[in-house]
C-alpha cells in the first residue's frame, strides 16, 4: 500500500471536531503511519530499483491474499448501510491481480495452489476478514486504506515496475493498478470523500474507525517488513 485502497491501533487522544469533515480527520490521523508504510525500507528499495522482479511478485502475492479478504467480504455487506455505499464494482482488484499472477508465474495458471502468505499477511487478511463479519466501519477503515492508497501512491509503484522489469504501459504485470472501469479518477476520490463525511456514526464510533485505519497501516508494514528480511537491498 504505498499510499495506501480502504488500519488504526493507538486511540485518537481529542474527539473530532464538529467543524472537521470526517475524511479530512481520517486522513491527518493517520498521516505519520501512512508515511511510515510509504517509506518502509522494502517499498524503498523496490521503488529505488534495487530489488529484482521476484520480490516484486512476492508482493504482489501478498496483496491477493489481502484482497481476497477484502472483496469476498464485499457481498455479505452490499445491503449495509455503513460499508454498502463503498462497495463498488469498479474499484475490484482480484481480477486484475489474477492476471497479473499468472503472467509474473509466466503464464502458469496453476500459481493458486504454491502461494501461501507471510505471516504478517495472514494477520493482515484475518483483521480484514473479522471486521467484515462483525463491524462495518471497520471494514470501511480498511477498504479506505487500500483502494484510495491504490487509485494514488499505488500509480508510483505501477510506473516504476513499468520501468524497471519492462512490463507493457498498463499491461500484464501491472494492471492491478489500471482502473479501467474508472472514467475519471480524482471525481472518484472526492465522490469517496463524500461518503466518508456522510457515515451514519457518531464522534465515538469516527475514533473507533479512525484508531482501525491505524491499525491497517501498522498491518501493512509488517507486511512490508517481512518482505525486506526475504529480499535485502542487493550490493
Amino acid at each position: 500500500m504505498p499510499d495506501a485502497v480502504h488500519p488504526r491501533e493507538p486511540a485518537v487522544s481529542s474527539a473530532p471536531s464538529p467543524a472537521t469533515d470526517f475524511s479530512t480527520l481520517i486522513r491527518t490521523a493517520s498521516q505519520e503511519l501512512h508515511t511510515e508504510a510509504n517509506t518502509s525500507t522494502f517499498m524503498s528499495d523496490m521503488l529505488g530499483g534495487g530489488l529484482g522482479v521476484a520480490a516484486y511478485t512476492r508482493y504482489t502475492e501478498q496483496l491477493w491474499f489481502i484482497y481476497s479478504a477484502l472483496e469476498n467480504a464485499a457481498p455479505a455487506l452490499a445491503d449495509d448501510p455503513v460499508a454498502g455505499p463503498f462497495l463498488r464494482d469498479e474499484l475490484r482488484r482480484l481480477p486484475a491481480l489474477e492476471r497479473d499472477l499468472s503472467h509474473l508465474h509466466g503464464g502458469d495458471t496453476a500459481w493458486r495452489r504454491t502461494l501461501s502468505p507471510l505471516p504478517a499477511t495472514a494477520a493482515y487478511a484475518d483483521r480484514i476478514a473479522e471486521v467484515a463479519r462483525e463491524w462495518p466501519g471497520g471494514y470501511v477503515a480498511h477498504h479506505y486504506t487500500r483502494y484510495l492508497g491504490d487509485l494514488s501512491g499505488g500509480q508510483v509503484v505501477r510506473a516504476t515496475a513499468e520501468k524497471t522489469w519492462g512490463f507493457a504501459h498498463k499491461g500484464d504485470g501491472v494492471r492491478f493498478y489500471v482502473f479501467d472501469a474508472l472514467d475519471n479518477p480524482a471525481a472518484f476520490k472526492r465522490a469517496y470523500r463524500a461518503l466518508l463525511d456522510a457515515l451514519p456514526c457518531d464522534e465515538l464510533e469516527q475514533h473507533r474507525i479512525v484508531d482501525e485505519c491505524k491499525h491497517a497501516f501498522t498491518l501493512n508494514v509488517a507486511v512490508f517488513r517481512e518482505l525486506s528480511t526475504r529480499f535485502p537491498l542487493s550490493a
